[in-house]
């Protein structure tokens, strides 16, 4: 059976024609953004950070693992996926389904068929590209744009993930929290307490948390002035803080830094220069800004540098007991999270 068709039309005027797959076209264009990731598809389309962006894979053949459960992060709110090759026959012990499928279910649209490689040069050379997928060209139109985006992913209301092993009492801010964190958190003894992002620093100061942690998300952090203020008023009674992704932008601006948007952004794997052991790692990331290097907060020193462009990826905090990074935290960075609340 051969599939339908199905257009990319980018706000350049490129067109670009693949087979369709997922959910029915819904015309709301997003953000055209590429990921380098080689594995963890799943989780790339399940991340909250792409809410609202049309996400394109550079790795050539997607779904030939298929999709398990246990890897989704938050429901997937991207606007559409891009790939080149799509398989449709999966052979994986864990897999429960095709992405063909997981898409149809979560309402998000796809295209396969695409020369992914000409499109990501296309938009690393164009900087920011907006996007729509179609079933006829001419129905493209941009319109519309997606407004508050942490709107989109944030809980409602306050929601508890309880530890087998409590130890601690962390408030979660949700800007977008990912499954992973909480896993991460309870797997350390925490009791985690995941709190709406418009929450005031009363609410979460209510929660008696012995640390808080600034979740990712998507969006421009320079549009949540009043969230920062917020984070600024808890960071500054001294409960231990630990922020990642939008959180550590967002920690940047209560304490007086700024950001900036990056030309096409940093999404898959990326070296880092960590400054403390004097080693390069690596690590995955999902960002459009960057806390600007020349407008760091005068509390704060670079702790992790990005070795493609030497973008701040990390800062250590004076004055608060606060650290953050750019980059998704790997085990050390939790832990280091613990050992402040336990200090």
């Amino acid at each position: 059976m051969t599939a339908a068709k199905r257009y990319l039309v980018l706000e350049n005027g490129s067109v670009m024609q693949g087979d369709a797959f997922g959910a029915a076209v819904s015309a709301s264009p997003g953000e055209v953004v590429f990921s380098t990731n080689m594995t963890g598809f799943t989780e790339t389309v399940s991340d909250p950070s792409h809410c609202g962006q049309i996400v394109v894979q550079t790795f050539p053949l997607v779904g030939n693992y298929g999709v398990n459960p246990a890897d989704v992060q938050a429901s997937p709110k991207c606007a559409g996926y891009v790939v080149s090759q799509l398989c449709q026959t999966p052979s994986h012990f864990l897999s429960q389904g095709t992405f063909d499928a997981f898409f149809v279910q979560h309402g998000i649209p796809g295209i396969a068929g695409i020369d992914t490689r000409a499109l990501t040069k296309m938009i690393r050379n164009a900087g920011h590209l907006r996007g729509v997928l179609v079933d006829n060209p001419a129905d493209a139109k941009f319109s519309h744009w997606p407004g508050d985006a942490i709107a989109q992913v944030t809980v409602s209301e306050p929601k508890l993930a309880p530890s087998v092993d409590a130890k601690h009492n962390v408030v979660l801010w949700d800007f977008g929290v990912k499954a992973s964190e909480l896993r991460e958190l309870n797997a350390r003894g925490c009791n985690v307490t995941v709190m709406p992002a418009g929450s005031t620093a009363e609410h979460i100061l209510a929660q008696n948390p012995q640390g808080v942690l600034l979740s990712a998300g998507p969006g421009d952090p320079a549009r949540y002035a009043a969230i920062a203020s917020e984070i600024a008023k808890v960071a500054k009674t001294g409960v231990p803080v630990f922020a990642w992704g939008m959180g550590h932008q967002l920690l940047a601006i209560a304490c007086g830094g700024k950001t900036e948007r990056l030309p096409y952004g940093h999404r898959g794997g990326h070296s880092v220069f960590d400054h403390a052991a004097n080693k390069t790692v690596i690590y995955h990331q999902n960002h459009g800004y960057a806390v600007a290097m020349n407008s760091l907060p005068a509390n704060a020193v670079a702790s992790y540098t990005n070795m493609n462009d030497n973008t701040c990826a990390g800062l250590d905090y004076t004055g608060i007991r606060a650290f953050s990074v750019q980059f998704e935290p790997a085990a050390a960075q939790f832990d280091r999270f613990v050992t402040m609340m336990a200090e």
